[in-house]
């Protein structure tokens, strides 16, 4: 048995009986709903032992399970064992959901509970749960037997040794890069928030805290935020922040646009005294800020909206923020189809190569997520993430999957590029083709006003169904402007999402083959929704149920030609392609020394 994983258990156990708790459910979330969580808040890797990104643990008063998806089915079952978890498998047939395992637990079909008899309790703690997420998880216990209690955050008590919430500087985001000043954004956000019946917003995204107060930190791993809450009122605005993390010229600047500080830990206190109707956004919010709340309106954060469609001045700086990942990127991929033959690399060298050549450009922040370098079978888990336990050498033969970004002042950076390491046998020819088509062939879209991502996702997978072959992640997602990587609500995915795609959105394109035990390859690009430059024809002043729309690439860089089989791609896919190569050579080559420049005219040449 794992003793020290037992004796968490216990602790928790001890702290449930104290509160009249028969369960307890901890997520792998913060306050504020962020996919990278600070130290302080992974109390679901502390109480189970389970250190994967996506997981939730729940403990009764004699049992305990935990509930991660297939990216992690092996790694949670080797670091379970000997932990009181039981590991469920999320999107497996016969795995439980939470609510299915607690009913069985308690056995609420037995006769022996009636109506009006004493309720199981599961708890949760209110701040780690959205308004949501809870009012799922009651619908889905019911309200005959099991009550859903908000309770205090238990780790403050049986954490000892908690890491303290960061207090890292936060630092000014130039108007140069964000093309809008901080009163313009709180005018904006004020006239949105009253076309929804509200006095006041609550925003609780660290994202979209940082793009309204034009502020960055580095609280959170890959993301420039830093943890706060946000509050504007028709005349007034509050940021909740411990002030260590404030330097002279951050609270100057503050002041200057009056908008006042306080403590991080005061908002839930201050939001019991707001008198007019706050809104809030149920997917967003956390529970706690909800029941602090007189009036919440439930409705769209503004800036959800508005940070996603990128202004001038941002636009330029994502065609800045390309050029220079491109120019990395080449001298990278140069690099690597040339040292690997030679031997010695590993996925860990290539991944800090890469990293080195985006450090030598300018603006360079840091990479926006853990760069996924996968070698062989390793490619085919579709978010490996080497690391010194999985390092493995990558030879001269084979596929090599390189999915990275970088953090640049001007832009965000997200593009994936597969790269044939030797010999390749024709099955990973053919999955190399087949995923390229895909790709371009979302990547060609034209689309008329009003069009959903879900609705042109399964251009990028027509290919390959006809194969018998499909993928089960999303297609694309939107892209931060020095911001999360991460961005939405607008995506590419096989279920519905309910957001068109307007021009000034970002939005990556990255189909992906995987075989497991075999190779895995994927493509991907970073694109801008632009007005579509139609076709002329006979007969164009007919055309109806526009305007229409289309994608720019962003991302430069090549996509090599070795491995293509031309027989599978059509002609306009060919001629699609020889025309984005041919972008790639004309931007990046002014930038490039001899070498690299006759590199890339080599590799870009038409298929």
């Amino acid at each position: 048995m794992n003793a020290e994983i037992t004796q968490r258990v216990e602790r928790l156990r001890q702290w449930m009986r104290q509160q009249g708790i028969h369960a307890f459910i901890t997520p792998s979330t913060d306050p504020h709903s962020g996919e990278y969580v600070p130290n302080h808040w992974h109390s679901r890797e502390w109480i189970s032992g389970f250190n994967g990104s996506a997981g939730t643990a729940v403990v009764t008063l004699d049992d305990a399970a935990l509930w991660t998806d297939n990216r992690y089915f092996l790694a949670a079952a080797e670091q379970l064992d000997g932990t009181p978890f039981t590991l469920q498998k999320l999107g497996l047939e016969g795995t439980p959901s939470i609510a299915q395992w607690l009913s069985q637990k308690y056995n609420v079909q037995s006769t022996k509970y009636k109506e009006g008899a004493e309720k199981w309790k599961v708890g949760i703690d209110g701040t780690c749960f959205t308004v949501a997420e809870a009012e799922q998880l009651e619908r889905e216990l019911g309200t005959s037997y099991f009550a859903l209690c908000t309770c205090p955050d238990p780790y403050d008590d049986i954490w000892t040794d908690r890491p303290a919430i960061p207090q890292n500087l936060v630092e000014l985001h130039s108007v140069d890069y964000a093309g809008e000043d901080v009163a313009s954004k709180l005018g904006r956000i004020r006239e949105e928030v009253k076309k929804q019946g509200a006095a006041a917003v609550v925003i609780s995204m660290l994202d979209e805290v940082a793009w309204a107060l034009n502020l960055r930190g580095t609280d959170v791993d890959y993301n420039p935020v830093f943890v706060s809450y946000l509050v504007v009122e028709t005349s007034r605005a509050r940021v909740y922040i411990n002030k260590e993390k404030l330097t002279t010229e951050v609270a100057d600047y503050l002041r200057r646009n009056d908008i006042e500080t306080a403590p991080y830990e005061q908002i839930f206190s201050d939001l019991q005294s707001l008198d007019v109707p706050a809104l809030i956004q149920p997917d967003k919010t956390n529970v706690q800020v909800k029941q602090s709340l007189k009036q919440a309106v439930m409705g769209t954060c503004p800036v959800t909206v508005m940070k996603i469609m990128k202004n001038e001045t941002e636009r330029r700086g994502y065609h800045s923020a390309m050029l220079k990942d491109g120019i990395a990127m080449v001298k990278w991929t140069k690099w690597a189809l040339e040292a690997i033959p030679q031997g010695g690399q590993t996925e860990l060298s290539l991944s800090a190569k890469l990293e080195s050549f985006r450090a030598e450009q300018p603006l360079f922040r840091g990479v926006s997520f853990e760069t996924i370098m996968g070698y062989g079978p390793h490619a085919a888990i579709v978010h490996y993430e080497p690391s010194e336990a999985t390092d493995v050498a990558v030879e001269p033969h084979g596929l090599l999957l390189c999915d990275s970004g970088g953090q640049y002042l001007d832009g965000t950076t997200d593009i994936t590029r597969t790269l044939p390491c030797g010999p390749l046998t024709w099955e990973e020819r053919r999955d190399y083709t087949l995923c390229l088509r895909g790709w371009i062939r979302l990547a060609s879209a034209v689309f008329p006003r009003g069009t959903y991502g879900s609705q042109l996702d399964c251009l990028a997978r027509e290919p390959m169904w006809r194969y018998g072959i499909n993928y089960l992640h999303g297609t694309g997602h939107g892209v931060g402007q020095y911001l999360c990587v991460h961005e939405g609500p607008h995506q590419f995915r096989m279920n519905y999402m309910p957001q068109p795609l307007v021009p000034d959105m970002t939005i990556t394109c990255e189909p992906g083959i995987y075989i497991a035990g075999s190779h895995g390859v994927r493509h991907e690009n970073t694109m801008l929704v632009v007005d579509a430059q139609l076709r002329e024809c006979e007969g164009s002043e007919g055309r109806t149920f526009g305007p229409y729309y289309q994608f720019e690439q962003l991302t430069l860089c090549p996509i090599l030609t070795e491995p293509i089989v031309r027989e599978l791609m059509q002609p306009e896919e060919i001629a699609w392609f020889n025309e984005y190569q041919q972008t790639v050579y004309d931007k990046l080559a002014p930038h490039l020394d001899e070498e690299h420049r006759q590199w890339l005219y080599d590799v870009t040449r038409p298929i």
